[in-house]
């Protein structure tokens, strides 16, 4: 005995309506009494991840990831071979868009002769989804927009002769990233692609927060690459700013947010450098032969006399500047650095 239409029905009902397999009659167990969970299939494979591109109203254009089939360009379908003639018609093109999107997405259909798309819209028949195409035809059509497949499903077909003819299609369709293998979405001012998350406003903070006493893990038993660059290429110094120094080939960090240290990776004997300059009355400034890794790390004597940091001599880069009156012309100013720190 064939499966009754109510069958049939019973079983669409609960499958879309409910999310539920039909395990009973209707009568026994109605839709929200089934049990069975049974949610459609989404598959990752067709998902449209640039949805969010398709804007409300359908473009005049091609733009971004909708593709337009205009009135003056429709695409034209081929009759789909092995059914009743003229019943069902494809456009070989999948991914058209629908009215959820937006009303103007609906499509358009026309009959026209074979070969002519350009003036299908103007000198052919215009068919509509509703029908009556000639009053009290019954000569509906349905659009398949995931397939792309024209059928009509009304008792009669439109009374135009299909003689020498084809029809027609005017829309839009997807033609934007499908599958979420390389997933790209945006969250605010962030994007996220495969496996790289990037903040896309210029020169704003990238914050990364936590509650309580959490800390930050990176689960992993390889490393953390910190950010390089060379020293022209410096950020804005903050206090607890690290990144390696590309030039000098060495890691620095800011500790007191406005000058910079570098990092000393590794135990260095016999590495102190002595350089001696000659007081000539006026002279307050003196070039080091090497930048030291610490301001902590510079000795100054002037004469044997041991001078305290800061008080008597400041630093910047390698040059080293005492303060208060010039050395004394003759005297004997020796600066020590390159000290190695365990």
């Amino acid at each position: 005995m064939a499966i009754t239409d109510a069958k049939k029905v019973d079983f669409l009902w609960k499958k879309l309506g409910f999310g539920k397999s039909k395990t009973e009659l209707n009568s026994v167990r109605p839709a929200p009494s089934e049990a069975v969970a049974s949610p459609l299939l989404l598959r990752g494979d067709k998902v449209w991840n640039q949805a969010n591109g398709i804007p409300a109203t359908m473009p005049s254009s091609n733009a971004g990831v909708v593709t337009v089939y205009l009135t003056t360009a429709p695409t034209e379908c081929t009759e789909l071979a092995g059914t009743n003639a003229s019943r069902t018609w494809q456009t070989n093109l999948t991914d058209w868009i629908p009215p959820e999107f937006g009303s103007t997405y609906q499509v358009k259909v026309y009959l026209h002769t074979a070969g002519n798309s350009a003036s299908a819209a103007g000198s052919g028949d215009r068919f509509f989804a509703t029908g009556g195409f000639n009053s009290g035809t019954n000569d509906e059509w349905f659009f398949d927009y995931q397939s792309g497949v024209l059928h009509f499903i009304g008792t009669n077909l439109p009374n135009p002769s299909f003689s020498g003819k084809s029809i027609y299609i005017s829309g839009a369709r997807y033609t934007g990233t499908i599958g979420v293998t390389s997933l790209t979405a945006e969250t605010g001012n962030f994007t996220f692609s495969g496996s790289s998350v990037n903040q896309d406003v210029t020169n704003a903070d990238f914050t990364l927060g936590t509650s309580g006493t959490g800390q930050y893990i990176f689960s992993s038993n390889t490393g953390v690459v910190v950010p390089t660059g060379t020293t022209a290429e410096r950020p804005t110094a903050q206090e607890g700013v690290i990144r390696f120094n590309t030039d000098n080939g060495k890691y620095e960090v800011s500790e007191d947010g406005s000058t910079w240290s570098n990092l000393r990776t590794e135990s260095v004997a016999g590495a102190i450098t002595k350089d001696i300059f000659t007081g000539d009355g006026s002279t307050t400034s003196f070039t080091m032969s090497e930048e030291p890794d610490n301001v902590k790390n510079v000795i100054l004597y002037i004469d044997g006399v041991m001078q305290e940091p800061t008080q008597n001599y400041t630093m910047s880069g390698t040059t080293v500047t005492t303060a208060g009156e010039a050395a004394h012309i003759g005297a004997r100013i020796v600066v020590m650095h390159g000290f190695a720190e365990n």
